[in-house]
């Protein structure tokens, strides 16, 4: 509508669709994604190439071929200029104003716009001004810009953890301070051609680095900030990410000795059943009918909790709490039902095992995760002092 109002308001036609003109389509080739180390580093920073697709596009006005106003560029270039002058605002106004909301708020939906007209060029089957070639010089400006900011950090003796196109997470010496981190930050931004910024974003404690991603971080301040698919979920149970959160501090820390006893408490629990039924129950939302659940081959277990409640009929959506009951069945759970069936233990020792306790196997050697999440409290003969274990740490120089 931005683009069609432009182009109405200069008197002029807009293009035809991408078929009627023969755009490419397919084949785009996307930004550039890097893991550098999995582990645990310490005295991490994150620095953020501010807006770089927008800031790209108008560095170098690429635009669609077909869009002879060049109404896409202008449009990112001034909101890009106004998101700028937002959040340069909600900074300086007091933490928890109404006033920084205000302009928190405005630079969130000037964001979304600007960060859509890239996305906007590579959708051709969607996009009036849509334009495949244009999305694919985007990204490869991209990518340089991206390996520039690499190459810079690289020569200057950092630890490098992950990259993309949002910003790069790397180690710095501990004896550093916010100062020498901003001014590292500083040199590298003057690298990088005009119109594109790179920015000092954060700095923190720790980093476990799981997947490209997928991590968690700890702030100066003790927040534990946990990211991706790998290390949340919305139907996680509890008990589950409640052992996540206080292992991943314990990761961090270098306890070992501490993360051993955190796991064997948790197994206990779970076998004596003093873990809450509440807490092992997770809750999921629903979305096959009861049709389509008869007719398909794999049996779920919040369905097979469903039909043995006796429910027949319920609606995709709805959202359900269930769990493994003693005997491998399933079984709902209804807050304050009476003669709830007991969860089955082993079941969810091995969830705490394989669900859970896996995630944490990239900050360890093998042989080292293997007895630190043995649930057999036993000590084998070949097994190491666990207050000695440490964790594959991420070190600049290492």
């Amino acid at each position: 509508p931005m683009l069609i109002r432009a182009y109405l308001r200069a008197g002029a036609a807009p293009p035809l669709p991408p078929s009627a003109r023969g755009a490419r389509a397919g084949g785009h080739t996307g930004g550039a994604l890097f893991l550098f180390a999995g582990g645990v580093a310490r005295n991490v920073v994150k620095a953020d190439i501010a807006s770089l697709y927008p800031s790209l596009m108008r560095a170098f006005a690429i635009g669609p071929a077909c869009d002879r106003l060049g109404a896409l560029v202008g449009i990112v270039g001034h909101l890009l200029e106004a998101r700028l002058a937002h959040k340069a605002a909600a900074r300086a106004a007091a933490p928890g104003s109404l006033e920084a909301g205000h302009h928190h708020a405005l630079q969130a939906a000037m964001k979304l716009i600007i960060n859509a007209a890239y996305g906007y060029m590579g959708a051709v089957s969607m996009g009036l001004f849509a334009d495949m070639d244009a999305a694919d010089e985007v990204t490869r400006r991209g990518r340089e810009v991206l390996a520039t900011v690499i190459a810079g950090l690289r020569a200057r003796g950092v630890a490098l953890i992950e990259a993309d196109t949002d910003g790069v997470y790397f180690a710095v010496p501990p004896a550093w301070g916010e100062a020498e981190e901003r001014a590292l930050v500083a040199e590298v931004a003057a690298e990088l051609p005009p119109g594109i910024a790179l920015e000092y974003e954060g700095r923190y404690a720790a980093m476990y680095s799981h997947e490209v991603k997928n991590y968690a971080l700890l702030t100066y301040s003790g927040e534990l900030i946990m990211r991706g698919v790998a290390m949340r979920s919305s139907r996680s149970e509890p008990f589950g990410e409640r052992f996540l959160r206080e292992a991943m501090r314990l990761v961090m820390a270098g306890d070992c000795a501490g993360l051993r006893a955190l796991f064997l408490a948790t197994v206990a629990a779970l076998r004596e059943r003093r873990v809450p039924l509440a807490e092992v129950a997770a809750r999921v939302r629903l979305t096959k009918s009861p049709a389509a659940y008869r007719a398909a081959r794999q049996r779920e277990g919040q369905y097979e909790a469903l039909l043995a409640a006796g429910r027949t009929d319920w609606e995709p959506g709805e959202r359900v709490r269930f769990y493994r009951a003693e005997g491998g069945r399933y079984a709902l759970f209804v807050e304050g039902a009476p003669d709830l069936p007991p969860y089955d233990a082993e079941h969810y020792v091995r969830v705490l095992v394989e669900g859970y306790a896996e995630r944490l196997r990239k900050a360890f050697r093998p042989d080292d995760f293997a007895q630190l999440f043995r649930a057999d409290a036993q000590l084998g003969l070949f097994d190491a002092d666990v207050g000695a274990i440490q964790p594959r740490w991420i070190r600049p120089g290492a």
